[in-house]
């Protein structure tokens, strides 16, 4: 029976063709080299059975990579990752303010604003040179739930009411021009069509296309502290409560280490792996 005939089952519960190329795809996103990527790539497809779940293909390929470079295995759950920022959207919403942050944003997050009607807490509002966008995150804490086109109706309605007001303020000192949402899942095709029609900025896990989420974090070495394959859930937890969302600002607050009673040994580790991970690589 050849690869691409196995059925495998999404966390959607929806029924797709086995891709070889697909998993390829995302194998090589993480940098590993291609005697490690055929590796896995001939264990998974040793593997297969029908009705086999991608899930079980992620973890087969995850605990490769985790034996032959944890780093690898960090890129290699990104996706993950960021669902287990959860489970309120709050480090969402620090997560996206701190990618804005590098990417020559200044950021506030979960401020109230006056709109021309009632007021709104925004979730992240963010200014460069005199024009300011106000952003909206949508997180989803499980697999297979899409954005629909309720959410993007819903956002642009309360972005045109902030607009109307901030804009009419010149005390504000910048030219409200932007609304966006931004979701750790994917966008329904109704709420993409809506976001294109209204002018509303829409970010999604892998649209716009080469620069979705994926590519912005991949792109500017900006991983959530969640990738980590060493750190415990519990020391993740404290850490994301202490406002540390990336792994680079880790880098920073190494002492947060101490504060978990980590050992030198483990520390050394955990840092090897974050800098690795930090490292902006020229492809």
């Amino acid at each position: 029976m050849k690869n691409e005939s196995f059925d495998i089952i999404k966390s959607s519960g929806e029924k797709v063709k086995f891709s070889l190329e697909k998993l390829r795809t995302s194998l090589n996103r993480t940098g590993a080299e291609k005697q490690i990527v055929d590796q896995i790539l001939d264990k998974v497809r040793d593997e297969l059975y029908q009705g086999i779940s991608t899930k079980e293909i992620y973890n087969r390929a995850f605990s490769v990579l985790k034996k032959k470079k944890s780093y690898l295995a960090s890129k290699y759950k990104l996706k993950k990752a960021i669902y287990e920022l959860g489970p309120t959207g709050f480090p969402f919403e620090r997560f996206v303010s701190a990618i804005l942050n590098y990417s020559g944003y200044k950021t506030q997050v979960g401020e109230v604003v006056q709109g021309q009607c009632v007021t709104h807490e925004i979730d992240v509002i963010a200014h460069k040179q005199n024009e300011t966008t106000i952003i909206e995150c949508k997180f989803h804490g499980e697999q297979g739930l899409n954005c629909n086109v309720k959410i993007p109706l819903y956002i642009n309605s309360r972005y045109q009411d902030v607009k109307t007001y901030w804009n009419a303020n010149p005390k504000n000192g910048t030219i409200l021009t932007k609304g966006w949402l931004v979701t750790n899942t994917r966008f329904t095709k109704d709420a993409l069509q809506y976001g294109k029609c209204c002018g509303l900025y829409l970010l999604s896990w892998d649209y716009p296309i080469n620069d979705g989420l994926k590519d912005r974090i991949d792109r500017l070495g900006l991983y959530p502290i969640t990738v980590s394959t060493l750190l415990t859930n519990r020391e993740k937890q404290f850490l994301l409560s202490r406002d540390v969302v990336l792994c680079r600002e880790l880098l920073h607050d190494k002492f947060y280490l101490d504060h978990l009673g980590v050992s030198d040994i483990r520390k050394e580790k955990i840092l090897n792996e974050i800098s690795q991970l930090c490292t902006i690589e020229n492809h």
